[in-house]
């Protein structure tokens, strides 16, 4: 499998991994849909980056599932400020209680607990040589792991090129304003606009949810 991986920065302990095809991700959009070149003008910088932490980016994600983004991410401020580190011993210093507490459902609570049990596992495999398709196979085994997570985790974990996710309604609204005069459009609408952003709509979708909300996406 071709790694899509360039490191761009580290700051202390904030390792920041940019793709190696962003550059020429952003002039083939610009070519191919003046609508992304405008947003890609707009808001260039910073690019989609990656942690390298798939646990992180798992219980992220879960935490995010069906919620916005400024809720989504006053939770996971109010978690991790309870653990020193977030990582698999980090969960489980904290309580069923307390994980209530920073606005987690006793379902997420569940999810996450799996996560942790299933790590051992999880831990060993090399993500990074799985097709989209086989890492998707290993996470939906998990439960509370569907489609939307599994994106989040190929795009925002292993930075994935052509990723288009039609289950993120951030995503699918910012499509029917800017292609549809936001008249609701169905899935092979969504999926004919897509196809000039082939092979990286993972690009023109981190483009989309910038101009959705100008702070950038992280999980």
């Amino acid at each position: 499998m071709t790694e899509f991986f360039g490191i761009s920065s580290i700051h202390g302990d904030d390792l920041k991994i940019t793709p190696s095809y962003w550059e020429e991700a952003k002039a083939h959009l610009r070519k191919s849909d003046s609508v992304i070149a405008e947003l890609i003008d707009q808001y260039e910088e910073p690019p989609l980056h990656s942690k390298g932490e798939l646990f992180e980016t798992l219980v992220r994600s879960i935490v995010g599932q069906q919620i916005s983004a400024i809720a989504a991410d006053a939770i996971w401020n109010r978690l991790t400020n309870r653990m020193e580190v977030i990582n698999v011993e980090g969960i489980q210093s904290l309580s069923d209680e307390e994980m209530r507490t920073a606005g987690l459902s006793y379902r997420k609570i569940e999810y996450i607990r799996g996560i942790v049990d299933a790590w051992p596992h999880l831990s060993t495999i090399s993500w990074g040589q799985l097709s989209d398709d086989e890492v998707r196979t290993e996470l939906i085994r998990l439960r509370g792991i569907g489609p939307w997570t599994i994106n989040m985790i190929l795009i925002f974990n292993l930075l994935r090129p052509n990723i288009l996710p039609l289950g993120d309604i951030g995503v699918v609204r910012m499509m029917e304003k800017l292609y549809a005069g936001k008249k609701p459009l169905d899935q092979q609408e969504l999926l004919e606009i897509g196809e000039k952003w082939q092979p990286y709509r993972t690009v023109a979708t981190w483009y989309l949810w910038r101009d959705l909300d100008p702070e950038p996406v992280e999980y």
